[in-house]
Parts: structure tokens; sequence; C-alpha cells
């Protein structure tokens, strides 16, 4: 991200909004662009031709030949895809998902997900069990419906911190997931893009004067002072600029209070180390779970998707799927 943002900057491209998440040491981002030279969008072809060809040659650089790899300029359209839902668009055309731990009975060590056919009614139910978390259905439905699932009926709850999910789905020409490998993959999918938003490392809150080449800046004084970003999203809101991004050392460690003190220093504006974020704790394996255990893993997040316990017919009816 720094150096690209640095070659937009250089390119007199202004970032208006960007958002990168990472996950299994892939990285997908979306950049919000303008040109500083006329205002506005970048309407000129060739000019939206040459910024790609420079972007191209950053990604090109610190990729192996035949890694998966993909950069591409749009000129602005009505009706633009949801910035997430895109976001998990590209992870899933990437495949993300490959190396998360899927099947009948898949689970990863936070993530449980298992699926069966159910022939007298014609569907697949899909029970997913997970820590519950805001946005949490938006990602498993937008998985759902971009791999081309129908859900029919869907039931959610929470209790504490645990999130159930179960779904009722066809397959779009009406038929059940039939192989071993099919039920394989949409459970790596759901597990992927559960991930994908769980967010590690130190959260860092920036506030500051809008400018060109902002991101640039702060993305270079990140790198030279050995931080990696986990996850980034920032925007411009009149002549402020405020974000949040999730950050480790190069090696996945903490941030030292040392090196935040420094970032503070050369950025400038107000920042604020929010918190550190972990990987939630696994889900209880029974439950005659040793209850101080139990206690840590239940304690109830903020907003939860408890709020939504209901039997909700055709459930993606108005959340129909958008072309990659």
């Amino acid at each position: 991200m720094s150096e690209i943002s640095a070659v937009l900057a250089e390119l007199s491209c202004h970032v208006t909004a960007a958002v990168a998440w990472t996950h299994n040491s892939r990285v997908a981002c979306i950049i919000c662009l303008e040109d500083e030279l006329k205002g506005g969008p970048i309407r000129d072809p060739e000019r939206l031709v040459h910024v790609e060809e420079q972007l191209e040659n950053v990604v090109e650089a610190r990729h192996q030949s035949g890694e998966r790899r993909k950069v591409r300029l749009t000129a602005p359209v009505a009706g633009r895809t949801h910035t997430d839902r895109r976001l998990h668009q590209l992870m899933f055309a990437d495949k993300d998902y490959e190396r998360c731990c899927g099947g009948c009975d898949g689970s990863s060590d936070r993530i449980q997900v298992s699926i069966e056919n159910c022939k007298e009614k014609g569907y697949s139910v899909v029970n997913v069990k997970s820590r519950d978390r805001p946005k949490l259905l938006f990602d498993t439905v937008c998985t759902l419906t971009d791999m081309q699932y129908v859900v029919f009926h869907a039931a959610v709850s929470s209790k504490g911190s645990i999130a159930v999910q179960e779904y009722f789905i066809r397959q779009m020409d009406g038929c059940t997931l039939g192989t071993e490998s099919e039920r394989n993959r949409v459970a790596q999918c759901l597990i992927a893009a559960i991930e994908r938003r769980v967010t590690h490392g130190l959260r860092l809150d920036i506030r500051i004067k809008n400018r060109l080449g902002l991101l640039s800046d702060i993305t270079r004084v990140f790198r030279e002072n050995g931080l990696s970003i986990r996850m980034a999203e920032i925007g411009i809101h009149g002549e402020r600029a405020s974000g949040s991004f999730y950050v480790t050392d190069v090696s996945g460690r903490d941030v030292s209070p040392n090196t935040v003190e420094l970032i503070r220093k050369e950025i400038g504006g107000t920042i604020m180390a929010v918190n550190k974020s972990s990987v939630p704790p696994s889900l209880p394996a029974s439950p005659s779970r040793d209850r101080s255990t139990a206690s840590s893993v239940e304690n109830r997040p903020r907003f939860s998707l408890g709020t939504l316990w209901s039997q909700i017919e055709r459930f993606s009816s108005n959340f129909g799927p958008i072309g990659m």
C-alpha cells in the first residue's frame, strides 16, 4: 500500500478513500481517486490506462512469476457495488479460501461449518457457528449469493459472544449441494468470509488535515518504522481525513508504545491507539466445558447478531448476484 499510494501521489492522483483487507497472505484493496490536475474523477481513457500500467508495474515488481494478481481502474459508473461486498468478491476470485479448513464438518479454531442435504425438502442445510460480531450476517449472505446459491429460509441467533446461523439453500438451478467437494468448497468460503473481517494488531485511529499524498505519507511512515498494515480504512470528510489502521510489526507481533510515539510525531494530526485486537477464542467444545473458560468466551459484544433472531422467507430475494 505504501508503494501504490506513492505512485498515485507522483501521478497527481488524489486518494479520497481507501479500504484494504488482508487474509491468508493475500490482500485486496479498493482506492477511490480524483484527478488533482483537473478535479473530479479521472475520465480521460488514456490517463486511466497510464495510471493502471504504473500500478501494475508496482504490483508485478513484488510478485513471483505466475503468482495471482490484478490491477483494474474504472471510470465512475452508476450502481457501484457496495465496497465490503466488492472486497469479498475480490478475495473470492483470488481464492484466498483455499487454505481454510473446510468440509462437511469443516472448522477452523474459531468457526465451525456443517452442511447436510435435506432431500425430502430439496434443500441443503448450512450451519455456521462462530464468534458474534458486527456485519457477520452480511458477510455470510454475500458469500452464499456470490457463489450462486439462493437462500430460501434462515434462522440466526446469538448467545453471549457466540453466533449460530442456519441457512436452507439451493443452487440457482434448484439443485442441492450434490458432492462432497462442493460442500467442502462452500464450507471453506464461509470460513474465509468470516475470517476476513477479523482484526489483528494495534488499531490506530487517525484524524488529520487532508492533503495530496496523505495516504502515501502515512504508509511511508508505517513502513519506515517497521509496521505492517493488516486492515485499513480511510476517507475524507470536508477538509479533514480520518481512518483506522490495524498494524503489527513485520513479524506479526505487537507494536511497541515507543513506535507509536514516533509515528505520532512524524505524521502529526491526532493519532489514538484504541485497542489491541486479538484472534477470537475457540468455540466451546461442549456444555460441560470449564466454567471459567466459558465465561471469557460468552462476554456479550456491544453489537449482536442476536437482535435478528427470526425466521426469514426467501432471505436473499432482494440480494441478487453482481457480476465480477
